[in-house]
């Protein structure tokens, strides 16, 4: 009677780690459905929390009012008045953020592909980048005066260093195995950039863009603050010289909503152009 010997033997169950250490890629599980909801569970506790604490008397509601009271107050501005505030803000951060992030990647680009480049823009980029938001609102202000120009540069500011970081860093890390095996298959350096070296550096350079997208948005509500008529940072304002605390935290929470809905739309965009890739966060 013969034994098969253990290690031989057919396991019962297959384990993902076997696959990924034999280099034959397990096929990737569907994705669990209660885990998206996963993300309502802070929130909820959180509101729950607020409305408990005021209700019992632990917090003045003049302090920190009541959440109900925050949807109350969101409700009394009515659709059109929250669309003007949202539509106001929601444009000026597109607007900043296409024209910052545009020349971030190019800026970046030229940098993480040239030493030359890189030697004569990257320390005064550097040094620019370590400016606060708010202190390029006088300068701003005194270029551009107080109309829109002023509000979309300081957003492209805002926009144009994260991704600018996130492109350089993304083409200088480029394995240069990959580089040499383009220019042994006659790649020219055109077609080496679209079909190899970007194509790498895409991780980061949506990284660099996700973070772009948040960082305008933080710079439009210090835009909003200094000098403006509508928008969520004049909510704030507004809030805050009348002493309307529900007024301020609805204003934050539609900059919470905007900002989410914004990166889960940039993860989308990521996870479309990045499909490609087989990493541990695919598998799961």
């Amino acid at each position: 009677m013969s034994v098969t010997p253990p290690s031989l033997a057919r396991p019962n169950r297959l384990d993902p780690l076997d696959d990924w250490s034999a280099g034959q890629p397990a096929v990737p599980p569907k994705p669990i459905a209660w885990r998206r909801w996963l993300g309502l569970i802070p929130p909820v506790l959180l509101l729950a929390l607020g409305e408990l604490a005021v209700r019992a008397g632990w917090v003045s509601p003049n302090l920190l009012p009541a959440p109900s009271d925050v949807a109350r107050t969101l409700v009394e501005f009515g659709a059109e008045g929250l669309t003007r505030h949202v539509l106001a803000s929601s444009g000026r951060v597109g607007l900043g953020f296409a024209l910052g992030a545009g020349l971030g990647l190019v800026a970046g680009a030229a940098v993480g592909l040239s030493r030359h480049v890189e030697a004569l823009i990257d320390p005064s980029f550097q040094a620019l980048r370590a400016i606060p938001s708010l202190a390029w609102v006088p300068l701003l202000l005194l270029w551009l005066g107080i109309d829109e120009a002023s509000k979309v540069t300081l957003i492209a500011i805002g926009a144009f260093f994260p991704v600018y970081m996130g492109v350089s860093s993304g083409f200088r890390d480029v394995d240069r195995k990959l580089v040499e095996v383009g220019q042994i298959a006659g790649l020219r350096p055109v077609a080496l950039v679209r079909r190899v070296l970007f194509p790498a550096a895409l991780p980061p350079v949506m990284t660099g863009l996700r973070n772009g997208l948040s960082l305008a948005w933080m710079f439009m509500v210090a835009a909003e603050l200094i000098a403006a008529t509508k928008g969520l940072g004049y909510l704030l304002t507004d809030g805050r010289e009348t002493g309307r605390a529900d007024i301020v935290l609805a204003a934050i929470v539609l900059l919470a909503v905007l900002g989410q809905i914004s990166d889960t739309g940039m993860r989308w965009l990521e996870t479309r152009l990045l499909r490609w890739r087989d990493t541990l966060d695919s598998r799961h």
